[in-house]
């Protein structure tokens, strides 16, 4: 599997750099972001960013707020939902609002890793069938 790009989203700055930095010794590509409009942003200056793992509890803007944009906007990137404030309904909220998963903090890191790689794989096979939808409508068109 290529190197998986990764957005990690949270306002706990030493949070933040300590999981960018365990990412990136596990082969990722990571960018973060301290809020979700900075994420936010990210995500439309890079198109490689395939998956965002976005904490729920943010002072500027929630992280469901930021996932709805986020699916809105860039519908084939996943986003992982990450909080230390767990309830049921904000998991199925994020569920319903199209998270690909939900993870407590503190989470394992290897659960983690687990989940980028198939969230990064699920985005994957849809950009593949898009692109064969489109090869496929401009070889058809030409016949």
């Amino acid at each position: 599997m290529k190197m998986v790009n990764v957005l990690l989203v949270d306002d706990e700055i030493p949070f933040l750099e300590t999981m960018t930095k365990r990412l990136a010794k596990r082969e990722f590509i990571t960018a973060s972001a301290s809020g979700a409009s900075e994420a936010i942003k990210l995500i439309e200056k890079n198109s490689d960013i395939e998956v965002v793992i976005l904490d729920v509890k943010m002072p500027e803007m929630d992280g469901l707020s930021a996932l709805k944009i986020i699916r809105q906007r860039f519908p084939l990137v996943e986003v992982i939902m990450l909080t230390g404030h767990a309830t049921i309904e904000s998991a199925i909220e994020g569920m319903k609002h199209g998270a690909f998963d939900y993870l407590m903090k503190p989470c394992d890191m290897d659960q983690l890793v687990s989940k980028v790689r198939e969230a990064a794989m699920k985005k994957r096979r849809h950009d593949e069938k898009i692109l064969e939808a489109e090869l496929k409508k401009i070889t058809t068109s030409r016949i």
